[in-house]
C-alpha cells in the first residue's frame, strides 16, 4: 500500500523516549509504518542519537521527508539539570524513585536557561532562569548548597544579578 502523503512534504513527529534505548518496534509501527519507513531502522537511529543521555526520559523530533528520517534531541529543562548533576546513570528497570540530592552551580542553571531560551514564555532570561529554578525544585537538587526557592528569592531581591542575554 502506498504511503497516503506525497513523497517530498515533511512530516514532523515529536516522541518521549528513554536515552540510548531502543524503543519497542510496536510502537513505532503505527506511526511510522503509514511513512514507509522501517520501525527497527528508526528505533535504531534514535538510539544512537541519545547516545549521551543513557538512561533519561528525552523527547525527539523525527523530520521525515522521501522516506529518510532525520533525528534531533529536543532538550528539557530537567533532563538538563540531571545531565549537570553528573550522575551515573541508572537501569530505571531496577532503580525506582530515584533523588537527585546534588548540587548544581548558577553558571550551569545559567547555561541550561541559555539552551532552554527558545522555548520559554519568559520576557528575559531572568525569568527563564527562573522557569529552570522551579524545575530544579522538582528535581530535588540544590544550587550552590542553596534550596531553589531562596535563589528566586535573592534574585527577586536583587542580590543576586542575572546576565541579560
Amino acid at each position: 500500500m502506498p504511503p497516503k502523503f506525497h513523497p517530498n512534504e515533511i512530516k514532523i513527529m515529536y516522541m518521549r523516549c528513554t536515552g540510548r534505548e531502543v524503543g519497542a518496534t510496536s510502537a513505532l509501527a503505527p506511526k511510522i509504518g503509514p511513512l514507509g519507513l522501517s520501525p527497527k531502522m528508526v528505533g535504531d537511529d534514535i538510539a544512537k542519537a541519545t547516545g549521551d543521555s543513557e538512561g533519561l526520559r528525552i523527547t525527539v523530533k523525527l523530520s521525515i521527508q522521501n522516506r529518510q528520517a532525520a533525528i534531533k534531541v529536543v532538550p528539557s529543562a530537567s533532563a538538563l539539570i540531571i545531565k549537570a548533576l553528573k550522575e551515573p546513570p541508572h537501569d530505571r528497570k531496577k532503580v525506582k524513585n530515584i533523588k537527585h540530592s546534588g548540587s548544581v552551580t548558577f553558571d550551569e542553571i545559567v547555561g541550561v536557561a541559555r539552551v532552554m531560551r527558545p522555548r520559554s514564555i519568559a520576557r528575559e532570561l531572568s525569568g527563564t532562569i527562573k522557569e529552570i529554578l522551579g524545575t530544579a525544585l522538582s528535581v530535588g537538587c540544590t544550587i550552590d548548597g542553596h534550596p531553589p526557592h531562596d535563589v528566586i528569592d535573592d534574585i527577586n531581591s536583587g542580590k543576586v544579578e542575572c546576565p541579560t542575554d
